[in-house]
């Protein structure tokens, strides 16, 4: 009986995760189709099967291998990994509340970004507002982590509170660049690179998420079994033979490298990592064994969606955590209510 019941709920999961997986794709295809420049279904699995040296042989071509599909492949990649890290930090913290940047990484990511945007017109440097973005979010989990950790108290509840302390710093920062920045052209710059977007998704980033936030995601799989662990909280954790602080930190490291890479790339997107992992748990229960990676399929799919909005609904493309704002406030109210937070318990 027991052994049935077992294979039963192997059998829900894998329709549940082949479910997620079709409707990922379906969303891929869709938006091979949205733009302005229109392409044939025809023509696109003609360009598709086509040979690299083809790519620029036609204006359609160009479209659809240097614009399109680098920007689709971004989008489902920064969705994916701020969902995973999203799921991280919540059973890390025990809190189905906690977002990505509950360590103020995003907040130096977009320190970091607007410094660049500054530099940029004195500084003549490639990528220079990605790698300012970069280094000041790993800085900014760095601080956070370094004031937890000489702060007396519960570790998590000072690492939480270090983190809103990084955050508050770099957002008066930020506040301060704003306001002595070119108001015709920096701040725009500024703010619209705030508020997130893939406009400027190209293969460069693609690859460069490929290589780095990829097998940290992987990696992260690999570990799930210790974040239930560490979910459990530090003395359940510990008396299972897992030294809690190395694994605690190994895993903010990985999902601080994550975020920070994702904000570099496409700019801070709100309420991906909070909202994405909480309706994972409602579908696949509190196992991040299987709650992680429905997270990754659910992010994926629902960032390209957003941009597919972002990019379609008006004459200038919309920054996309607008849309994500919009939509996961009022769908996350829906999985609160739907839920009672049975998910997490």
């Amino acid at each position: 009986m027991g052994k049935e019941f077992r294979l039963k709920n192997k059998n829900k999961t894998a329709l549940k995760f082949s479910l997620a997986v079709a409707i990922l794709l379906c969303i891929v295809v869709f938006s091979f189709f949205i733009g302005r420049y229109h392409i044939e279904p025809s023509r696109l699995v003609q360009l598709l099967t086509a040979a690299p040296s083809n790519w620029l042989a036609s204006s359609d071509a160009s479209v659809l291998y240097y614009i399109r599909l680098p920007r689709i492949i971004l989008a489902v990649l920064v969705g994916a990994a701020l969902s995973t890290a999203g799921s991280l930090f919540q059973g890390i913290f025990r809190n189905p509340l906690v977002s990505p940047d509950i360590l103020g990484v995003s907040a130096g990511c977009c320190l970091g970004a607007a410094l660049g945007i500054v530099l940029s017109n004195y500084i003549s440097f490639p990528y220079l507002v990605q790698i300012s973005a970069f280094v000041f979010g790993i800085i900014a989990m760095i601080m956070a982590y370094g004031i937890a950790s000489i702060s007396r108290g519960e570790p998590i509840v000072m690492l939480i509170l270090a983190g809103m302390v990084v955050g508050s710093f770099a957002n008066a920062a930020l506040s301060f660049i704003k306001y002595v920045a070119d108001p015709y052209e920096e701040l725009p710059a500024i703010v619209f690179w705030i508020m997130g977007g893939f406009y400027r998704g190209n293969w460069g980033f693609v690859v460069n998420l490929l290589l780095s936030v990829v097998p940290c995601m992987v990696l992260i799989i690999f570990l799930s079994w210790k974040v239930n662990v560490l979910s459990l909280g530090d003395e359940e954790a510990s008396s299972l033979g897992i030294n809690t602080r190395i694994f605690r930190l190994l895993l903010l490291g990985l999902g601080t490298f994550i975020v920070a890479s994702c904000v570099s790339v496409a700019g801070s997107i709100g309420w991906v990592g909070l909202v994405i992992p909480h309706a994972a748990r409602i579908i696949t229960g509190p196992d991040h064994k299987y709650s992680i990676p429905m997270s990754m399929l659910i992010g994926g799919g629902f960032v390209l969606l957003m941009d597919n909005f972002a990019r379609s609904l008006t004459a200038a493309e919309i920054p996309i955590s607008i849309l994500t704002a919009a939509i996961g406030t009022p769908f996350f109210a829906y999985l609160l209510i739907k839920g009672r937070g049975n998910a997490w318990r």
